[in-house]
């Protein structure tokens, strides 16, 4: 009855651990919930003031498809402003979220036994998006050591003949790795001698307005704009904006890759919603000091939970750059016990625990790291400090 596909797919870690919380909360369970990545503001006024003049002057008809004349011109202005990307509106696809871009690049892209190479932790929807579309998903595994950062000896050692694309995810989703303008260069060297020079560059900047301790942000295509030829880089309203209901992602490459996503989008969904549009217009070309404020908030969120974790024996937690999540190692608590004698056989059963002790997380095996988990700190602090006594409780109970 189904393809083939259908049976390697799994349902995302993510949604997966969501829904559990949401089943016991609904059961009268107090959990605090850290599994999905979505900030805890509401989108900014004048965003939405933008979606009801939409509404109010008849915006409500069909876009082209690869977005509105409007949206796409902001999509320039912002990548000249924040990241020194020289392009035009012919360059930009526009898209139902940051997936549907990634999406329609490797459908547009893979051929059976193609390779993708992706830094692990990876967000866990990369691996099915590979798969679904013929590729073979082929993790880099870094180390909470390096901060979870690739090393440039590491992908050139990766790199084949198969190689058709490499991801980069800075600052990332789990691990909030945030890659300098030095690191990145690092991997540029190894692109431009490598032997195999077939394969492109997808450069997921999704995070790039949520970066601390006065770091600055970096981008492939403006350090290297001799392979921007290769480079697709991928960016969306839906974090730095508080959009993530909205659903407006874009990317900017090549002229060919993007008129083929853009024909492939074409008989997927047409464009997403002209309302959306004009009001991820409004954010991009509008104030961004809420955008900075609220930034400063995730980095005292961050330090909060730095600080209580570090109490907590055993729990190994890399300080993240960037992002609003941490991806603690939780290897030295796999083979103890429960009080009622369940043995801690991985992260998953690790999960379990936490979530009967109230608190509700990812495990690492969900983005390629087993032996880890993935929390989003996009709460409240109140909320942050009861996670914190919880998981130092059901820590303590463990024999």
């Amino acid at each position: 009855m189904f393809s083939q596909m259908m049976s390697s797919l799994r349902p995302s870690p993510i949604q997966v651990m969501a829904e559990r919380t949401r089943q016991a909360v609904a059961t009268g369970h107090s959990v605090v919930d850290m599994t999905l990545g979505e900030p805890d503001f509401p989108t900014p006024p004048h965003v939405a003031q933008a979606a009801v003049r939409a509404i109010s002057q008849g915006l409500t008809r069909y876009t082209p498809i690869n977005g509105s004349l409007p949206l796409r011109e902001a999509i320039v202005r912002k990548f000249g402003r924040d990241n020194d990307i020289d392009c035009t509106v012919a360059d930009i696809n526009v898209a139902c979220g940051g997936k549907q871009v990634i999406y329609q690049a490797f459908l547009a892209t893979l051929n059976p036994g193609d390779e993708v190479l992706i830094p692990a932790p990876y967000w866990a929807s990369y691996a099915d998006i590979v798969g679904m579309n013929g590729g073979v998903l082929k993790p880099l595994a870094t180390r909470p050591e390096d901060g979870y950062a690739l090393q440039p000896a590491q992908l050139d050692a990766a790199i084949t003949a198969k190689t058709r694309w490499l991801v980069l995810n800075s600052p990332s989703n789990p691990s909030g790795t945030a890659y300098t303008p030095e690191q990145l260069l690092g991997f540029v060297e190894v692109i431009r001698r490598c032997r195999h020079q077939g394969f492109l560059i997808l450069v997921d900047d999704i995070y790039e307005h949520i970066l601390f301790d006065g770091r600055r942000f970096a981008t492939l295509a403006a350090l290297a704009p001799d392979l921007r030829d290769r480079i697709l880089t991928v960016n969306g309203v839906s974090k730095a904006y508080a959009m993530t209901g909205w659903r407006v992602g874009y990317a900017c490459g090549p002229r060919p890759l993007i008129e083929a996503m853009t024909k492939i989008q074409m008989q997927v969904n047409s464009h997403t919603s002209s309302i959306s549009q004009a009001a991820a217009a409004a954010a991009l070309d509008g104030p961004q000091d809420e955008v900075h404020r609220r930034c400063r908030i995730f980095q005292d969120r961050r330090d909060l939970l730095l600080q209580r974790f570090g109490a907590i024996e055993g729990l190994h937690t890399p300080k993240p750059e960037g992002a609003f999540y941490l991806f603690p190692d939780i290897r030295a608590f796999i083979g103890r016990r429960t009080p009622s004698g369940a043995l801690i056989s991985d992260d998953m059963a690790f999960a379990d625990h936490l979530l009967a002790q109230g608190v509700s997380v990812v495990p690492g095996s969900g983005f390629g790291m087993p032996g880890f988990m993935r929390l989003s700190y996009a709460t409240s602090d109140n909320q942050l400090h009861l996670a914190a006594d919880r998981i130092a409780a059901a820590v303590e109970q463990l024999g």
